[in-house]
């Protein structure tokens, strides 16, 4: 089995907490709406891939300002060195974001369901409208109300077999698909870089995950 691929998701511009994960992770996300105007400091700072994100409230972020603003500081992060840049599958004018961000990086097609986790034909949709919106990388993430729901959104991975999909349930429930979701062949899956420093419910730490891989593995 190869290495299951971990972002650890940087929420704040603590760049000494950013140091003692970034040997044991494969790429970092920048949450743009979360550490504010130091986002930019942050990346300078970087010494692995990283995936610029600046997410919305409608979709779970905290991003205060309006929506071209929202657009233009990706659009500043792919020229800042960004490797992928994640934008939601509901924004608006959308071919064209994509096409400007797929001239210098991948773009990574995301959905958010903050409520629940819809059934199986539904997600498939949503990835299949990602591919077709041109996506290097799809991702829908939803929210588990039941164990159940664990099964369900990372039965999307399996269906799409020549793509690079990232498929979990947010919240307590769902912890078991974070965990399992590059293990069953998704693209990467998210950490934080410590306790209190998660981007969204249910996110396991980087040092809690890499202990979880190393006895899966072994």
């Amino acid at each position: 089995m190869k290495q299951p691929r971990i972002c650890a998701a940087i929420t704040t511009a603590d760049l000494k907490a950013i140091r003692q994960v970034e040997q044991q992770v494969d790429l970092f996300e920048v949450r743009i709406d979360l550490i504010g105007d130091n986002w930019q400091k942050v990346v300078k700072g970087l010494n692995k891939p990283w995936i610029a994100c600046n997410r919305s409230a409608a979709e779970g972020g905290q991003w205060q300002g309006n929506e071209a603003r929202r657009v233009e500081k990706l659009l500043q992060a792919v020229e800042m060195g960004a490797s992928i840049v994640d934008i939601e599958l509901k924004t608006k004018n959308l071919a064209n974001i994509v096409r400007l961000i797929k001239r210098h990086a991948e773009c990574l097609l995301s959905y958010h369901d903050l409520e629940k986790t819809p059934n199986f034909d539904t997600m498939r949709q949503l990835i299949q409208q990602q591919i077709e919106a041109g996506a290097n990388i799809c991702k829908v993430v939803t929210t588990a109300r039941s164990f159940g729901d664990n099964l369900s959104v990372l039965q999307l991975i399996p269906a799409f077999p020549d793509k690079r999909v990232v498929a979990f349930a947010m919240g307590t429930a769902g912890i078991t698909s974070r965990i399992f979701c590059p293990l069953v062949g998704g693209d990467f899956t998210y950490a934080s870089l410590a306790e209190g420093k998660e981007s969204a419910p249910g996110q396991v730490n980087v040092e809690e995950l890499k202990n979880i891989y190393e006895m899966i593995i072994e």
